[in-house]
């Protein structure tokens, strides 16, 4: 694979890299805390059952064995529900169910994976063969596994939600006329395309499985829970309402983090299970996930089914657009899980196009899965999915070029800022010039030269382009601090939790280039809860636009501090120092003081410079335009990416190397998606069939581009100081479409056209000897 990007300044290496090329990095099972005891958990074979006893006797008089938990010591211990999620209203003001999610099942197991007991032993070798030990006797029942036995309502999963369904959301803007006007336009349209976009389950498969650490101090009565998360605080709260206590009782620490993407976002049923094990024991317990947990018991992704129709005249134009999207949201209402299928998939549209009437909405049901949770893109992938194949879908009808028919419904530059029909306002961007540069940059105009040269090879070729748009920042509110050790050294504290993300090295280039010194004198932390910062978790491509922001903020409030101080230092008024390179500086004489002896007089004399801000930074519209180029053996189905074209506008980037990364990596999400991966359930008893990496499909290094070509066509965010915009998930959203349309365009006669993902070499030799038949 090689990579073709534009010039970049040269920066030092990430200050993130020394420790872990190492191995000095500190993750969640390495060892940490004297006398820890390990657990391990008795897991539901059954997607649906009743428990009707559980039998410990024998578990608990094996060697080295500590404690076996079950349902009654968390109801003694006052757990609460694992569900969280805020209220997400639905049609007519209906309130969303959230079914009670136990931290031990003891009634009934809703999905292969669930809990029902936790061995707590001197070892993981020891609690593993006690585990093996423990007795349950199921009543097994009917399981509901696809989206359509969820729909059909003929098992009943919860009391509180009829039909399974878990909420029936009217849109972002509900409005019973604009439904009315959006079916009058589709139904007197020239054209009408239609598509049914269909997104399958997906694995999130980190790197670092989950893993957590429970202790209690009898002391202070309160709970420490060391657990690999995205942000501390975020977890905290959560956490503290399923365990019955007050925020401050319960102490969140993060340290490395290997790989996150929004998986471990919310407090999971075995963190609750630890802390109780380390309350009732007096010791440290500590859990780590096996592969196989991972599998079975981490949030999932997408399972999406969306109906798209979008009407147009006949030159083109795109008049209207309706949506309908349903999700398979799992067993239980996970954090952000239904947030991901109503308001994050309908702020995506009506992506970079004019279309000035939407109507879209949304339903999600219960079913004996996993729960649906966030994943790189969070329902963005799943709108930019359906909206760029129905407009491919649109230029089939009309017998148009889709690049052409692109170009002509794009919103000009000269209409931003734009309002859009579901309500977002478009800040900033250059969708035409953005679309050009991609089209310049993958040679799109001699594809033909290219495809005639394939076809001597006897391969089909083909070329497909994504016109991506996404909402980043959501929860806007972030705090940072700033304080003065000594010794020249600041440090510089955030909520949000660096999953890979350079935070070290971006942040604190940040803030050197803000107060004029060098990054090298900062010290970044995070992942502790005792810092007392507030805020959300490092998702939704939010951490540069809002952490920046706050950043910002308080270093103003450390250089307005310092004035008054410096003024004291320099017999001057307050008035006529200025702050600069560093220094506090009386305005036109040489008389100067660095801000580190500022902060030292000014913490001899108890008015530290330390301080702590609070900033909010409104939601940015990163957008971009990827273009992938496919070459198709016929013979086998395999399909290699010849060439994949991405230009971004993620705004002002921090630092272009990190951006490029970032894009990159989302790109092999996107890929991964497209071509290989699919968590298969099997529909009558509810085991997940796909459950090792021996038959769920990761990409591989075969499967990324042969050539990466990159470039960024950057406009300045409006709605933040550092006039970023994000770019964590841009790739995943954009990726799945264009690979997508490249395949439906290399195989003739429309044998893929509406081929579902993933595009295995199965499916796409079957398309191919379709397509080449009807010749």
């Amino acid at each position: 694979m090689s990579s073709t990007s534009p010039a970049r300044t040269q920066r030092p290496p990430r200050v993130e890299d020394d420790a872990l090329v190492r191995g000095l990095g500190h993750f969640s099972d390495d060892p940490r805390l004297p006398n820890q005891a390990y657990a391990v958990f008795v897991r539901s074979p059954h997607a649906h059952a009743r428990v009707k006893a559980v039998n410990a006797d024998a578990a608990r008089k094996a060697k080295g064995v500590l404690a076996v938990l079950t349902a009654a010591d968390m109801n003694a211990a006052g757990v609460g529900s694992v569900a969280r999620h805020p209220p997400v209203v639905g049609r007519g003001g209906a309130k969303m169910p959230m079914p009670f999610r136990p931290a031990l099942a003891g009634d009934k197991v809703m999905h292969v994976g669930d809990a029902v007991a936790m061995v707590v032993a001197d070892s993981v070798g020891r609690a593993q063969d006690a585990a093996d030990l423990v007795e349950v006797d199921y009543e097994e029942l009917t399981p509901v596994i696809t989206l359509d036995d969820a729909m059909a309502g003929k098992t009943q999963l919860f009391a509180d939600a009829p039909g399974n369904l878990c909420v029936d959301w009217p849109g972002p803007t509900p409005s019973e006329d604009n439904e009315r006007e959006v079916a009058k336009i589709i139904d007197g349209a020239a054209h009408v395309a239609r598509v049914k976009a269909v997104n399958q389950r997906m694995v999130v498969a980190s790197m670092e499985t989950r893993g957590a650490t429970g202790v209690y101090d009898n002391a202070a009565e309160a709970y420490t829970l060391h657990a690999c998360s995205q942000s501390a605080f975020a977890l905290q709260g959560p956490g503290a309402a399923v365990m019955g206590v007050p925020p401050e009782k319960l102490r969140i620490i993060t340290e490395d983090v290997g790989g996150a993407f929004g998986m471990k976002t919310p407090f999971y049923p075995e963190y609750a299970a630890v802390l109780v094990a380390a309350r009732k024991l007096g010791r440290p317990v500590h859990w780590q996930s096996t592969r196989s947990e991972a599998f079975l018991t981490d949030t999932q992704a997408r399972d999406t089914v969306t109906e798209a129709e979008l009407a147009l005249d006949d030159s083109g134009k795109f008049l209207a657009l309706r949506v309908r999207h349903l999700c398979n949201q799992g067993a239980y209402v996970s954090v952000a899980g239904v947030n991901i299928n109503t308001n994050n998939f309908a702020r995506c549209l009506p992506g970079m196009y004019r279309i000035p009437k939407v109507d879209v909405s949304a339903a999600c049901y219960f079913s004996n899965t996993a729960p649906i949770g966030p994943y790189r893109g969070a329902g963005r992938p799943e709108a930019n999915y359906a909206l760029e194949r129905v407009v491919e879908e649109a230029a089939r009808i009309l017998k148009m070029d889709p690049v052409r028919l692109r170009r002509k419904n794009l919103i000009p530059k000269s209409s931003i800022p734009c309002k859009t029909a579901v309500g977002n306002v478009y800040d900033s961007g250059d969708f035409p010039g953005l679309v050009d540069k991609a089209l310049e940059l993958a040679d799109y105009a001699n594809f033909n030269k290219r495809k005639r040269e394939s076809a001597k090879r006897k391969k089909l070729r083909g070329i497909g382009v994504s016109c991506m748009l996404e909402h980043a920042g959501a929860m806007p509110t972030e705090t940072a601090s700033i304080g003065f050790p000594g010794d020249g050294k600041m440090v510089l504290g955030l909520n949000v939790q660096s999953t890979g993300q350079s935070h070290a090295t971006v942040f604190a280039r940040v803030l050197a280039e803000k107060l004029g010194i060098q990054p090298s004198q900062i010290e970044h932390r995070h992942g502790d809860t005792a810092m007392g910062l507030t805020g959300f978790a490092s998702v939704g491509s939010r951490s540069a636009m809002c952490a920046g922001a706050a950043i910002l903020a308080t270093a103003d409030a450390v250089v307005s501090k310092g004035k008054k101080i410096a003024a004291g230092l320099l017999e001057a008024s307050e008035g006529d120092i200025q702050y600069k390179n560093g220094a506090f500086e009386v305005v036109g004489t040489d008389r100067k003081v660095t801000l580190f002896e500022t902060a030292r007089r000014a913490k001899e004399i108890g008015e530290p410079l330390d301080s702590k801000e609070k900033a909010e930074a409104p939601l940015t519209f990163p957008n971009g335009c990827h273009i992938a180029e496919v070459e198709i053996d016929p013979e086998t189905g395999n399909v290699d990416l010849a060439t994949y074209t991405a230009v971004d506008d993620c705004g002002v980037p921090l630092d272009t190397i990190v951006v490029e990364g970032q894009v990159q990596g989302s790109i092999a999400n996107g890929l991964g998606q497209a071509l290989t991966e699919n968590a298969v359930y099997d529909p009558q008893s509810g085991q997940l069939v796909s459950g090792s990496f021996m038959d769920y499909g990761m990409p591989r290094a075969h499967n990324m581009p042969v050539e990466f070509r990159e470039a960024m066509h950057a406009v300045p965010a409006t709605t933040n100081p550092l006039g970023v915009k994000g770019t964590g998930e841009a790739g995943t959203t954009a990726a799945i479409a264009a690979v997508m349309n490249a395949i439906a365009h290399a195989i003739p006669n429309g044998a893929a056209d509406h081929m579902e993902m993933p595009a295995t070499p199965a499916k796409v030799w079957e398309a191919c000897q379709k397509g080449l038949a009807a010749k």
